[in-house]
């Protein structure tokens, strides 16, 4: 979810406490906006995962704080970008050195997931991407799929993976139920700056969304299996982006695990 204004309360309204929210880091916002709706969402009883932006990160000190905030959550667990700010804040240009510097700290983390690109990144060539997701292996836990449309591409992009000597579990990420004029509008409140940088790198989303019978979660589920249940895939589950369309993603989850359990 984005750390916009009135999320807590629909997180609070519609969604369980046994179902682990994670929260993006925004340029504009800074990344104590992150580390405060986790604060928040902590104390109604949630487990909470932060978004950690390399360029946002100040210095060292900063993320020594950062971490103690981390910690002070219970879950022991962040979520580790680069980010999409133009120019780094301090010290951190990618999620690589930040990913080096937690590890050189007694962070005490239990988990931490990085991205993985089934489709080729906005602003970054892929070779990059293989190089950089090579590089984080062994200093990552889990790994989480960058929004993708087509389930074949996730599944071959599994494979690569694997056959790359990578072995960390991944979380195929998927959108959620949004409505195309709805998520506009959030991508609005995100501000203007990380609005237009957002709609710049991720046009073909909306395309996909706003096409008749375009995207479908469910039968993007579907698509992905038999393929990934195989367990030398360690596909280890599934990941939502919302993007705050929270009430409406949550009714589509639980609607869709009571007729699988139906059946």
């Amino acid at each position: 979810m984005l750390p916009t204004e009135g999320v807590e309360a629909l997180v609070v309204a519609h969604v369980p406490k046994e179902v682990t929210v994670t929260i993006t880091a925004s340029p504009r916002r800074g990344i104590d906006a992150t580390i405060s709706l986790a604060e928040s969402l902590a104390k109604h009883g949630y487990q909470v995962v932060p978004h950690i932006s390399a360029r946002l990160i100040r210095d060292h000190a900063h993320l020594k704080e950062v971490l103690a905030r981390v910690a002070a959550l219970g879950r022991r667990e962040v979520f580790v970008v680069a980010g999409d700010a133009k120019e780094p804040a301090g010290d951190f240009p990618d999620s690589v050195s930040l990913l080096e510097a937690i590890s050189a700290e007694p962070h005490g983390l239990r988990e931490i997931g990085i991205t993985g690109y089934p489709e080729r990144h906005s602003f970054i060539e892929d070779d990059l991407t293989i190089q950089a997701m090579w590089d984080k292996r062994r200093l990552a836990t889990y790994i989480v799929s960058n929004l993708c449309f087509d389930p074949r591409t996730v599944k071959k992009w599994v494979v690569r993976v694997r056959r790359r000597g990578v072995q960390l579990p991944i979380h195929v990420g998927l959108a959620g139920v949004a409505d195309p004029a709805k998520l506009l509008r959030v991508s609005t409140r995100i501000g203007l700056a990380d609005s237009t940088r957002f709609l710049r790198g991720h046009s073909n989303w909306f395309m996909r969304m706003v096409q008749p019978g375009g995207y479908d979660p469910e039968r993007f589920a579907s698509g992905l299996l038999p393929d990934l249940a195989a367990p030398e895939r360690k596909v280890a589950g599934l990941h939502f982006f919302t993007f705050n369309e929270i009430e409406a993603t949550e009714r589509w989850r639980q609607e869709t695990l009571a007729r699988l359990r139906a059946a």
